[in-house]
């Protein structure tokens, strides 16, 4: 494989490229007209532009990506995360081209797009599942003939689904029917399908993942998880490796689980099987991403494993030259996804452009970010800037130099989640480890924030008067007085 073409933008974009180069592979970007000027653009060794900033006119047009792959000599075909990375007609198109498509084979990605279909591949391995029911339907009065059965709360999700989309919890029977029917036109105008199921809503869950890695011989290894409960709209925000809370025992069968998840549809390549954890610690099969996640650098710097390379050599043939047995847990990670986002405005886009940026640097701090000074955040796409990562020898360690490297992140012009980030590391729900799902909606509010902001300046501005008053001590010159020498000669 001499020369990839990596169909995706921004920080995921210019991740890839960097791996690829480190491996002495050639790289292509493509971009539209709003990132033109983009970092992973200017990066690469070729770039081709595919149309106006739109995504259904730029990153979304499959035949283009692969037409100009297949004129550029390209090898393979890495479609990062969103976009066309879990599309698995992309995948097979990729494919019949003659190209290495960087990731699962096409029937792994269309088995586990649908989660009714992942449910019943998962079922059949013996994976613990929520109760619910494993088949799409549309019928109020069977709707309700399984709340009853199952019990409420319930939670009504769509098949196709994701990102929160089509979803809804029921508390109670009377308010099924109108919380059904919004499912199913959500998930029409998202998913183009309105194909629902129903399962117990578990209260208070932990959203715990754990990374798998397969290769074309047969072998697939888990790397560990992932802790993602700190979530705002059903997105993640702050993630974190190793899990608090999980026990080596219990890690261990998690992690065996995950693997079988992957058998189930012959996965090759990094995916990410998704857990829900209750207060009593059992866990349930939600889905798999058939793709890498963003949140994948926190499992890089726990295991030492760079996650592209291994999907570049997996995509190749190559064999995993390592077996269950060798991994180990390395100290402690953290992420924060800096968002153009205002946590006092409901999380709303700040879109607008980056008068001033500057990113952290030092021992154990990486960023991978798409954005530089002076750049315009754009309207028509994901407004993370950037993936602030920590790593320490354990989570109080890395909590800490969070803490610092969100203190040392400079951003003007466009608001975005460090000070949300930091009141998640300063909040003693996160600090013990007690915490789930529900964080946000428990812990957090616009007023809470400026009023940590508050105390926190505060601190500071005593903290500033005692170091100034502590040195000019330290420096006090001494007082010169009259000497009396002079008379006693």
């Amino acid at each position: 494989m001499q020369k990839i073409l990596v169909a995706n933008r921004g920080e995921i974009a210019l991740r890839i490229m960097r791996t690829a180069r480190k491996m002495g592979i050639q790289t292509v970007a493509v971009y539209s007209e709003a990132d033109r000027s983009a970092p992973h653009v200017r990066f690469a060794d070729e770039a081709v532009l595919l149309g106006p900033a739109p995504s259904a006119q730029s990153y979304l047009r499959a035949e283009k990506i692969i037409e100009l792959a297949k004129n550029l000599g390209v090898d393979g075909i890495h479609p990062g995360y969103g976009f066309l990375s879990e599309n698995a007609a992309f995948a097979q198109m990729v494919t019949d081209a003659g190209i290495t498509f960087i990731g699962p084979r096409p029937s792994s990605i269309e088995m586990m797009g649908s989660k009714l279909a992942a449910k019943e591949a998962a079922k059949k391995f013996n994976v613990p599942m929520v109760p619910g029911i494993e088949e799409a339907i549309t019928d109020v009065e069977m709707a309700k003939e399984i709340g009853r059965r199952v019990g409420y709360p319930i939670l009504i999700k769509a098949s196709a689904g994701g990102g929160g989309k089509g979803m809804r919890i029921v508390e109670r029977e009377q308010d099924l029917k109108e919380q059904m029917e919004r499912a199913i036109s959500e998930a029409v105008s998202a998913f183009g399908d309105g194909s629902v199921f129903i399962e117990k809503y578990v209260p208070g869950p932990r959203h715990v993942e754990v990374q798998v890695m397969g290769d074309t011989h047969g072998n697939i290894v888990y790397l560990f998880e992932r802790e993602c409960s700190i979530q705002r709209r059903h997105q993640k925000v702050v993630e974190e490796a190793p899990s608090a809370i999980l026990t080596p025992a219990l890690r261990k069968a998690m992690g065996e689980a995950a693997v079988r998840v992957a058998q189930a549809c012959d996965y090759v390549g990094a995916g990410t099987v998704e857990f829900l954890v209750d207060a009593e610690r059992n866990f349930y099969f939600l889905e798999m991403n058939t793709r890498l996640q963003v949140e994948h650098p926190v499992t890089e710097m726990i295991t030492g494993l760079d996650l592209v390379e291994w999907q570049i050599r997996v995509a190749r043939g190559e064999k995993l030259p390592f077996s269950q047995d060798d991994l180990r847990i390395n100290g402690h990670a953290l992420e924060l996804r800096v968002y153009a986002e205002d946590p006092l405005n409901n999380f709303l886009p700040s879109v607008g452009t980056l008068v001033k940026y500057r990113i952290p640097t030092g021992p154990g701090i990486r960023v991978d970010g798409g954005y530089e000074e002076g750049m315009e955040v754009p309207i028509y796409y994901d407004p993370m800037l950037a993936k602030l990562v920590v790593h320490g020898a354990t989570r109080d360690e890395a909590i800490q130099k969070m803490k610092e490297a969100i203190a040392a992140y400079e951003v003007e012009g466009a608001a975005t989640t460090l000070p949300f980030g930091q009141f998640v590391l300063d909040h003693p729900a996160f600090v013990s480890a007690d915490f789930d799902t529900h964080f946000v909606q428990q812990y957090f509010s616009p007023e809470k924030l400026i009023e940590s902001q508050q105390v926190a300046a505060e601190a500071a501005a005593i903290l500033a008067l005692r170091l100034h008053l502590e040195h000019k001590r330290q420096l006090k010159v001494v007082e010169p007085t009259e000497s009396r020498w002079r008379e006693r000669v």
